[in-house]
C-alpha cells in the first residue's frame, strides 16, 4: 500500500480572521462567493446548487467548488437524489462521486499505510470504486467535462492505478481544458515519491506547467509544492539544508513573482493555497523576509493540507508568521 496520508491538494485553507487565534482552514470562510453553495447544500436544495454552479465562469471554478462541496458531511443524500433525477446531467453525478471519494478517504484516515487496517482499506477502496464507476460513465458521455477527469485523478491515486494511468487522465483533461490548477496539483501529488513517483518527475511537471502558463497564473504555486515534496522526502537536516540553499530560494522567489506576487495575478479561489505554499517553503528554509509578504496576504488563514506536514503545525505556523511579519516592521530578519 502507498504510505501517503491524505487526498492532498483538496484541503485548501480558509478565511481571514483577526488576531492570534487558531488559523482558519475552511474554504467557505475564505471565499465569500462560496457561501451560497454551503447554504444550498446544507438545505439539500439541488436547484440552488445547480444555480450556483451555472454561475461559475470556468471549469477550474466548477472543479474547485466541487471539491469544497465534497467536504460537507451528509450531502451525499441529496446528491444521490439529483443524480437519479437527472441521469443525463454530468454535474450531479460528478459532485456525488467527489463526495464518495471524500467519504472513502475519511475512512482511510490520514495515518500512514502501516497504521491503516485492512478493513479501513477495503472500505476506502469500495467508496473509491463507487466513485470511479460513476466517473467512467460521465467521462465517456462528456469527454470534455474537466471536473470529472480531475476527480478521476483522485481515484487513480487512491486505487493505486499508477503513474501512467494518472498521466493519461490528466492528458485527456488538458486536451479540452489546459492549465487547470486543481488537476495539476493532483497530478503533482501522484508524481511525488510518496505515491511511487520521483523527485525528478515532480519538479519536471511543475516546470512543464509553469512554462506553458501566463505570468500571474497559479501555476507557479506548483514550484513551491514540488520543493515542499522534496523537503518531505529528504526529511530532517537534509531537508532543511535543501530549502536553505540559494538556488532553491531563488527558484521560489522567481515562481512567487510569476504567480501570486505578479501584478497580473487575480486573487481568487487559489490565493490561500499559493500564499500558504510559499510561506511554508520560505519559512522552512529560514528565508523569513521572503515569507513575509505571503503571511501578510494570508492574515490568519492557512492551507492546512500543506502545513499539517509539520508536527504541531498550528503552533509552528504562528511562530513562523510572527517572525516573518516582524521583518516587515524591521524588528528582526532571522
Amino acid at each position: 500500500m502507498s504510505s501517503t496520508t491524505s487526498a492532498g491538494s483538496d484541503r485548501d485553507g480558509g478565511g481571514r480572521a483577526a488576531g492570534p487565534s487558531r488559523p482558519v482552514t475552511d474554504p467557505f470562510d475564505a471565499l465569500p462567493e462560496l457561501a451560497p453553495l454551503r447554504t444550498a447544500a446544507q438545505a439539500g436544495d439541488w436547484a440552488a446548487t445547480q444555480d450556483f454552479f451555472s454561475g461559475r465562469d470556468s471549469a477550474d471554478e466548477v472543479s474547485f467548488a466541487a471539491g469544497a462541496l465534497a467536504d460537507l458531511a451528509g450531502t451525499e443524500g441529496y446528491l444521490e437524489e439529483a443524480a437519479q433525477a437527472l441521469p443525463g446531467d454530468p454535474l450531479p453525478r460528478t459532485l456525488l462521486a467527489e463526495r464518495y471519494i471524500r467519504i472513502g478517504w475519511a475512512i482511510r484516515s490520514g495515518a500512514g499505510a502501516e497504521h491503516v487496517s485492512r478493513d479501513q482499506f477495503d472500505q476506502f477502496h469500495a467508496w473509491l470504486r463507487k466513485a470511479e464507476h460513476i466517473l467512467i460513465e460521465v467521462c465517456a458521455e462528456h469527454p470534455d467535462h474537466a471536473p470529472a477527469w480531475t476527480a478521476r485523478l483522485l481515484t487513480a491515486r487512491g486505487l493505486e492505478l499508477g503513474q501512467s494511468e494518472a498521466r493519461r487522465r490528466y492528458d485527456r483533461l488538458s486536451v479540452h481544458h489546459p492549465h487547470q490548477f486543481r488537476a495539476q496539483s493532483q497530478l503533482l501529488q501522484q508524481l511525488s515519491p510518496k505515491w511511487g513517483g520521483s523527485l525528478e518527475a515532480t519538479h519536471d511537471f511543475a516546470l512543464e506547467c509553469v512554462s506553458a502558463a501566463k505570468d500571474g497564473s497559479p501555476a507557479g504555486i506548483l514550484i513551491a509544492e514540488a520543493h515542499i515534496e522534496h523537503w518531505l522526502e529528504l526529511s530532517g537536516v537534509a531537508g532543511t539544508e535543501y530549502l536553505r540553499s540559494v538556488s532553491v530560494r531563488n527558484d521560489l522567489r522567481q515562481a512567487a513573482q510569476a504567480s501570486v506576487l505578479h501584478p497580473d495575478h487575480r486573487p481568487g479561489r487559489h490565493w490561500f493555497t499559493g500564499h500558504s505554499a510559499f510561506a511554508l517553503a520560505f519559512s522552512l528554509g529560514g528565508h523569513l523576509k521572503d515569507a513575509a509578504p505571503h503571511f501578510a496576504a494570508l492574515g490568519n488563514t492557512a492551507a492546512e493540507y500543506l502545513w499539517r506536514y509539520l508536527g504541531d503545525w498550528e503552533s509552528r505556523y504562528a511562530t513562523y508568521r510572527t517572525a516573518a511579519l516582524a521583518t516587515l516592521r524591521g524588528e528582526t530578519e532571522r
